[in-house]
């Protein structure tokens, strides 16, 4: 069956993957009501398109930290790609940089950071998980800078792994053929088998939950890269975050698995964009699935998206040609919602474009 939409992928990922992987990748925490309201929110915000605007010539392109891309659609860090194709990041990267966008690679990655930079040129991202042993993030940090990455996204929802019930269930583990790459010569690379998810423990173990602001602002004494922080969805840490440095901020709540009953990140956006006063660009991650859902968060106010899970399903099931065609499906139907919107360009995008059910009623228009 000819696959023409990006939920389409995840059918046909369940059937090839084996049941810990698709699980690992699928799940959110706990009762999952934050995994489904990443999407329902998004059918919430309807459009108030704009008519008799000649779109004959749609621009879709924009500037993200400096660096020039298609388009507002960017690739989020998704860890352990191998376990769904043998390529993982390599084909990730590459499709990545096929469509003139931007790639961040997991701290946990089954690929290196001088692997994925091996696969040709391309703008990218390294996503980091500080460890409890600072030299091992230093050395990762200098790897990354070295081999190329524009900016560090730095998860900060993550002092502790969520709960994700399936993966204590079947026990998951990484696959013994794989290693987490970039630990790999420092004995951090395996995951011990547990008596729940192997992932958990590791975490518990490896990953500093002393974590705090100052700790961003350490991150800007040993590198110049510009440091994004990932896992905002409060105006108060929006505030925070930009008098701690950063250069950027992404509304995410991790997928949905990190604390349940958080609100979808399309609804958290707007109270983030508006406690920075455009000073730095805020990014959105989490349920976007449509042209129509990018539409949506550059309407509240985001400079771009990043989709993680549309990007393992597809490359599960049609490796690096399926990460392309995610890219172009979500490419050409961004173009078509801007064009049936009025919209020419990313800066014709308007607040005025969408209407949410927190908006008070329009005054009605006078004749």
């Amino acid at each position: 069956m000819e696959i023409t939409n990006v939920t389409e992928y995840e059918a046909t990922a369940k059937e090839k993957l084996p049941k810990m992987v698709y699980d690992y990748y699928a799940s959110g925490a706990e009762d999952q009501w934050t995994l489904q309201e990443n999407r329902n929110a998004f059918a919430r915000i309807l459009f108030r398109p704009r008519i008799l605007i000649d779109v004959s010539k749609i621009d879709m392109t924009t500037t993200i930290l400096g660096f020039k891309i298609s388009m507002p659609i960017m690739v989020a860090p998704t860890a352990m790609q191998k376990m769904a194709h043998p390529e993982g990041e390599y084909a990730t990267a590459r499709a990545a940089s096929a469509a003139g966008t931007i790639m961040t690679l997991s701290s946990w990655a089954t690929s290196s950071v001088e692997e994925v930079a091996s696969t040709g040129p391309g703008i990218r991202f390294f996503q980091l998980y500080v460890y409890k042993n600072r030299k091992v993030v230093e050395q990762l940090v200098r790897r990354a800078e070295r081999a190329g990455f524009k900016a560090i996204a730095l998860t900060v929802d993550t002092p502790r792994l969520g709960r994700r019930e399936s993966d204590i269930k079947n026990r998951f583990t990484l696959p013994p053929n794989l290693t987490l790459k970039n630990f790999e010569g420092l004995d951090l690379g395996k995951m011990d088998e547990a008596n729940d998810s192997g992932l958990a423990s590791y975490v518990a173990g490896q990953i500093d939950r002393t974590l705090s602001w100052k700790d961003v602002q350490w991150l800007q004494t040993i590198t110049s890269m510009p440091i994004l922080v990932k896992g905002v969805i409060t105006g108060e840490d929006a505030r925070i975050a930009i008098q701690a440095g950063a250069a950027g901020i992404i509304v995410s709540n991790h997928g949905a698995r990190q604390l349940d009953y958080v609100p979808a990140t399309i609804s958290a956006l707007e109270e983030v964009v508006k406690a920075t006063q455009g000073r730095i660009p805020v990014f959105l991650d989490g349920g976007v699935r449509r042209g129509t859902d990018v539409f949506k968060a550059l309407a509240l106010g985001a400079s771009g998206i990043f989709i993680g899970r549309p990007v393992v399903f597809s490359l599960a099931a049609e490796g690096e040609a399926g990460v392309r065609k995610v890219l172009q499906m979500l490419r050409d139907e961004f173009e078509l919602t801007m064009a049936l919107s009025g919209c020419r360009s990313l800066k014709e995008i308007t607040r005025n474009h969408i209407t949410t059910e927190w908006d008070t009623p329009r005054p009605s228009a006078r004749l």
